[in-house]
């Protein structure tokens, strides 16, 4: 947890991105390490989480993190949070809360409000389209054999 506090810091520091660090590790060892890169690669999906989870990912050849852990500088925003559950890490460890990163300026509970909306009343427009055509490529995943479980 020290080793994401103080990359947190730097990255700051360094005028990379936000203060927020993040870094998987297996059996003690450190397997990747992430930081907020948002600003610094205008990537909104560049939180520290993520970036850690695609190096982790990279590292083991692997889209699962099972028997891994994620070490959080703060804890994961609703969009990290997703990413998380679907690497599937057998824990996770966080340092901050949510409301310490909101006093910071960071708040996500405007997220959290939006997703218990029905989707007409949300924010930003969200419209269904083709529906029913959109469907097909669920039918050729269903009926192909050679397709890999997630």
């Amino acid at each position: 947890m020290r080793r994401v506090i103080e990359l947190a810091e730097k990255n700051v520091r360094d005028g990379r991105g936000g203060p927020f660090a993040a870094l998987v590790s297996k059996d003690g060892e450190i397997v990747a390490e992430g930081t907020n890169l948002v600003t610094s690669t205008n990537d909104p999906t560049a939180h520290a989480e993520v970036v850690a989870i695609r190096r982790a990912c990279a590292a083991i050849s692997s889209f699962q993190l099972a028997g891994l852990e994620l070490y959080t500088s703060c804890e994961p925003c609703p969009m990290c949070l997703g990413a998380i559950y679907w690497a599937r890490p057998s824990a996770i460890y966080y340092g901050a809360t949510h409301t310490d990163a909101a006093e910071a300026g960071f708040d996500d509970s405007f997220i959290y409000q939006q997703t218990k909306l029905p989707v007409a009343q949300r924010a930003i427009p969200m419209r269904q389209l083709l529906g029913d055509e959109a469907k097909a490529p669920f039918d050729v995943w269903r009926n192909t054999l050679a397709k890999i479980l997630y």
